[in-house]
């Protein structure tokens, strides 16, 4: 199990941390703006947009269809937990998590944290970060289990080859690198708290005593530990239990995925046959943020988004405004969310984590005299 406590871990929340995304995601939607500028009279498009109550009942659906995806996660932390963390506080979890996700690159997200928070809730940061490696396992396997099935039951010309060219080429590519990793990443956490625990231990040990590896050997074993720990709990699941947690994992990514629809079908009335499609390709896009180096893929996001849909919609004005509504709804509601709650409630959470660790320490050194 992991040596790290609560009270090591640093307040991650500062301004800069939530200005940054902003700055970045703002900053690119206003230079690709300037630059179609040139192209286009962007006033016609700002005016032709016509906030019918069919637009309008979409935007209100995309809100909806966020709100399934954080329904989704609650229920999994409720299920992961036997239910002994309550609604309001797996929602509490779900919140911090997502606002992680939003300050930091994709690789790192919100999960990083999650076992702090779930800690700062009453689960034992011990079971907290058996819980947090079950959902990466959860949300690496919905990827594996989904993408080839989207590849299987969309047309590679409509799914990869968005407007041709250099784009349609480094997507493809990124997509199938990207995707390799996680298919190979999830193998290696299905064998470490599914299959054969010790094994993957073993190996992981022998890998890391390499020269090259040595200084990441003390992390890498306290990884296998937390694999074992993980299988222990895991193993004793009834099929109803994972039936639960995978559903709500499903349900959570599928819900975000739908906000795309929605304002397509919203202020694209044309693209109504091609539904599925705008569905599909949001699985490549997420697959492809996986490497973003931005804070919650910020900026990167816009672009691909806007390139990635551009053959769909005819003005390309257009398509940057659709941009800007999907990450409204999909990440800077979170972000502001975050900025106005989180940072005092996860500080004082932290606190008296910490608090509550030095009244431990200070009763195991009595014991001790």
């Amino acid at each position: 199990m992991t040596t790290e406590t609560a009270d090591e871990v640093k307040n991650p929340f500062s301004w800069w941390k939530v200005a940054l995304p902003v700055v970045i995601g703002l900053g690119v939607v206003a230079w690709m703006l300037w630059d179609e500028s040139r192209k286009e009279n962007l006033s016609e498009v700002f005016r032709s947009i016509d906030f019918t109550p069919r637009a309008v009942l979409c935007i209100v659906f995309g809100v909806i269809f966020m709100l399934g995806r954080d329904f989704g996660l609650t229920w999994r932390f409720r299920t992961l937990t036997n239910r002994d963390l309550p609604w309001g506080k797996a929602w509490k979890v779900d919140m911090l998590c997502e606002f992680m996700s939003c300050i930091t690159p994709s690789a790192v997200g919100g999960s990083t944290f999650g076992m702090v928070f779930l800690n700062t809730q009453g689960i034992e940061f011990g079971r907290a970060t058996t819980l947090m490696m079950t959902t990466l396992f959860l949300d690496e396997l919905f990827f594996v289990v989904f993408c080839p099935l989207i590849v299987l039951l969309t047309p590679a010309a409509e799914l990869f080859d968005s407007g041709g060219g250099v784009f349609a080429q480094g997507i493809t590519l990124t997509f199938w690198l990207v995707y390799s990793v996680v298919f190979i990443w999830t193998a290696i956490l299905f064998t470490g708290i599914i299959w054969k625990p010790l094994w993957i231990r073993k190996v992981i040990t022998k890998i890391f005593k390499w020269r090259l590896l040595r200084r990441w050997n003390s992390k890498a074993i306290e990884l296998s530990d937390n694999m074992i720990a993980t299988s222990v709990q895991l193993k004793t699941k009834p099929f109803r239990f994972w039936l639960e947690v995978f559903g709500g994992t499903a349900l959570s990514w599928i819900s975000r995925y739908l906000v795309v629809n929605a304002l397509f079908f919203g202020f694209v009335p044309g693209s109504d046959p091609h539904q599925w499609v705008i569905f599909a390709r949001e699985f490549v896009i997420w697959i492809v943020l996986m490497v973003s180096p931005t804070p919650g893929g910020s900026g990167l996001s816009e672009w691909i988004f806007s390139e990635y849909y551009s053959d769909m919609v005819t003005s390309a004005g257009l398509v940057l405004i659709l941009a800007v509504f999907w990450r409204l709804i999909s990440y800077y509601i979170y972000l502001i969310i975050g900025a106005i709650i989180v940072p005092g409630w996860a500080k004082e959470s932290l606190a008296a984590i910490r608090k509550n660790n030095q009244k431990t320490k200070e009763t195991t050194s009595d014991g001790k005299d």
